[in-house]
């Protein structure tokens, strides 16, 4: 054999001696907000480094694994993008906080815009950090006036001012007496230039019925005595009626419904209860029976 073939011979075994004894890196674990792009994990192998979208690469984008199982580079971190303060001047009526704790904003942090009265914020309240470190939209502030408020029927309103109202003002109204105030007690002005629900003033209800003993606040009262001005909206009478059968009495409500009030029909008028020795809602109570 030649010494250029024996020479030849001997490189390849020493090659191949090597290649079964190569050194393996471990495992380099997980790049939190990134991925790790790799073939192989043995000498002389290469991995590469990438974040995910939102975050910045700090270290090294690659890393070699070596002869002697170890990776020529620790793995890098992936840090989130920093927005700057969004851009709103400092004695603007816009106002904006963080909705975490802290001084700096990065990537997916929101922070909340509110507007100093009586302007209204039009836009989206909340913006974000986006992927690019620029703030989401950043809404704007607007004059709101709203029109003279109207009045209701059988009712008022309170220190009512001959001016314009803005944004998020007030008004709060009454009822005249015997009618109830039905719905919310203030109406506001809204950004729309309209102003929220008025609320309504419901009429009291008159008894048309002459004489009766019925239930009212849980007490036994006389119609002719206790009544004769009827009862406001939304108050409940019961009527005492008889189960003849049973010879006994059963309770039926009637509800005052704005200005409407309807006896119920089992009850039978006065005028001819006078003929009976004793008051309907004098029997014994059906239930105690049954």
């Amino acid at each position: 054999m030649s010494p250029a073939l024996l020479i030849l011979g001997i490189v390849a075994l020493i090659h191949c001696v090597f290649a079964a004894h190569a050194k393996k890196c471990p495992d380099p674990g997980l790049l939190k907000n990134g991925n790790i792009h790799f073939t192989d994990f043995s000498y002389p192998h290469f991995i590469n480094f990438s974040c995910d979208p939102g975050y910045i690469l700090q270290g090294p984008n690659t890393s070699q694994c070596l002869k002697n199982g170890q990776w020529s580079a620790k793995l890098p971190k992936c840090q989130p993008v920093i927005c700057p303060p969004p851009p709103v001047c400092e004695f603007s009526v816009l106002l904006y906080h963080r909705l975490k704790p802290g001084n700096v904003s990065v990537f997916q942090d929101e922070i909340k815009f509110e507007c100093l009265l009586p302007y209204a914020l039009f836009g989206n309240e909340i913006a974000v950090c986006q992927a690019d470190g620029k703030w989401s939209a950043v809404p704007e502030c607007r004059t709101v006036e709203c029109p003279r408020p109207e009045g209701i029927a059988n009712g008022y309103i309170y220190l009512l001012l001959r001016r314009a109202y803005h944004y998020k003002e007030t008004v709060t109204y009454g009822c005249n007496p015997t009618y109830v105030l039905d719905g919310p007690v203030e109406s506001r002005c809204e950004k729309t230039g309209q102003w929220s629900t008025k609320p309504t003033c419901r009429a009291p209800c008159a008894i048309p019925v002459k004489r009766a003993t019925v239930l009212y606040n849980s007490q036994k009262v006389k119609v002719q005595e206790h009544l004769k001005n009827g009862v406001q909206h939304a108050e409940i009478i019961w009527f005492f009626c008889k189960n003849k059968k049973q010879h006994c009495s059963y309770k039926v409500p009637a509800r005052c419904n704005d200005g409407k009030f309807t006896v119920p029909a089992c009850f039978k008028d006065q005028r001819i209860q006078l003929f009976w020795k004793t008051d309907v809602a004098d029997l014994p109570p059906c239930e105690t029976i049954n």
